[in-house]
């Protein structure tokens, strides 16, 4: 039996650890970083309001005919929470 060792230069070395790394990484970030991707419309303070209002409820089915708030039930809501700002309770 005849062991061939086949010598590895440090060019091949760096190639193979580090460029070939870095041009994934680098690959990846060029993607992600993509205006196209990064920057949604967004919207800033001052700007008029260009979408319907939405309601956000965590049970959309107890928003139908029988769903009567309470301002509809109790005209004269009690307040019964004290403290504020200066955290006085």
């Amino acid at each position: 039996m005849s062991a061939t060792v086949s010598a590895v230069t440090l060019v091949e070395t760096l190639l193979v650890f580090a460029a070939i790394p870095l041009a994934i990484y680098g690959a990846i970030a060029l993607l992600t970083l993509r205006e196209k991707f990064a920057k949604a419309p967004r919207y800033r303070p001052g700007q008029e309001w260009e979408h319907d209002p939405v309601w956000w409820t965590a049970n959309p089915a107890g928003l139908g005919s029988a769903h009567h708030g309470a301002a509809e039930s109790d005209p004269t809501p009690v307040h019964t929470a004290k403290g504020g700002a200066r955290g006085g309770w």
